[in-house]
């Protein structure tokens, strides 16, 4: 064979190697680009990371992706793990968390999801920037949840989630013991924007209170002396709704301009006074109740029984607790405090901290190997 058509082959081998090269690089890049979530460019809500790892059977190309987002602060971050790791393990479904928090978070968070329960998870870590509310939140010492910006994450959901269609809002204070696709698939009627858990008609709330007054009617949360608030011509004696868990239709809440309609309120209520002085609930609730008022779909009551953490008392069945597909403690009584109900329920789900930042307070209570 002459040195010419040595050349040659070389040659063509050489271009042979480099063309198998770049199409399996070609596609290790396709496969990085269906795993990955687009981040948002939006000055104030940043992805910090996103970890695509997944089991095989959860990102199914046919599956529609779900997402959750529930905000996680220093001092509540082991209830936020629980509440992950209990949606995590009762189904099956494409599930992404958008795990909302403090730049000075992010590192506790990070590690405490590496741990090896968790590993399987698909998540994405979302700094929120508490300029965000600078002139929409009124600094009052006897209203404390109002310092807290990551309670108003939720007023956000098109930002913290722009690709998606619809998305599922929780609070960190729950547990879910239902397949979180049931939840996803709630029907919402056409131009709402999204579905709550109405107070007056809830399971819960006609197991653990009884003639309980305004305390779930809107007069609960607004100031009807108010000529702004009259206005409205809204019912005083509507019933409310909890803002904890929420589906919404994120093309519907973006066509609405809704997270800019709860801004309008926020800021009128710090120039106006417009929230009652003794409010029943939640500082983002009053903002909710004007914007969704007599618009709004509902969920399945059993998607939301709450006033777990409304005393330190047992109101609740165990057959009932059990047949619940979601667990709320709202209130004061958390299950991660020294007295709460229902803590058995809430620690199968508790995964220790790795770091020992975060522990359970208990009275005589010692924990270990929790699920």
């Amino acid at each position: 064979m002459s040195f010419r058509k040595v050349n040659i082959v070389i040659l063509v081998l050489a271009v042979a190697l480099f063309l198998l090269v770049l199409h399996h690089n070609f596609l290790g890049l396709s496969s990085l680009l269906r795993n990955e979530v687009s981040d948002s460019g939006i000055v104030g809500l940043q992805p910090v990371d996103f970890i695509p790892n997944a089991p095989q059977q959860a990102v199914d190309g046919r599956q529609e992706e779900i997402p959750v987002v529930i905000a996680a602060s220093e001092d509540r971050l082991g209830g936020a793990i629980a509440a992950i790791n209990s949606i995590q393990h009762n189904t099956r479904s494409n599930v992404i968390f958008y795990i909302v928090t403090l730049n000075s978070t992010a590192d506790h968070l990070r590690s405490w999801l590496s741990s090896s329960t968790l590993k399987s998870i698909r998540y994405k870590i979302v700094n929120f920037d508490t300029k965000l509310l600078e002139g929409k939140v009124k600094k009052d010492p006897d209203e404390g949840e109002s310092i807290k910006p990551l309670t108003f994450a939720r007023f956000y959901l098109p930002i913290l989630v722009p690709g998606a269609k619809k998305a599922i809002y929780m609070d960190d204070d729950v547990i879910v013991q239902g397949d979180i696709l049931a939840l996803y698939n709630t029907p919402l009627k056409p131009g709402h924007a999204a579905a709550f858990s109405e107070d007056c008609d809830s399971t819960s709330t006609k197991v653990v209170i009884r003639g309980a007054g305004n305390q779930y009617n809107y007069i609960g949360y607004l100031d009807y002396k108010k000529e702004r608030i009259r206005k409205l011509s809204m019912k005083a004696s509507t019933c409310s709704f909890n803002p904890g868990v929420f589906v919404a239709n994120l093309t519907e809440w973006k066509k609405q301009n809704i997270t800019n309609q709860l801004e309008k309120w926020m800021k009128l209520n710090v120039e106006e006074g417009l929230y009652s002085r003794t409010l029943a609930g939640s500082i983002t609730t009053p903002p909710l109740l004007i914007v969704f008022y007599q618009q709004h779909s509902t969920i399945d009551p059993m998607w939301n029984v709450r006033h777990l953490g409304s005393s330190a008392g047992k109101r609740y069945s165990p057959q009932f607790v059990k047949a619940a597909k979601l667990l709320h403690w709202n209130g004061h009584f958390k299950p991660w405090g020294r007295t709460a109900s229902y803590t058995d329920v809430w620690e199968k789900w508790y995964i220790p901290d790795p770091t020992g930042k975060f522990s359970l307070i208990r009275r005589h209570v010692e924990i270990s190997n929790i699920k």
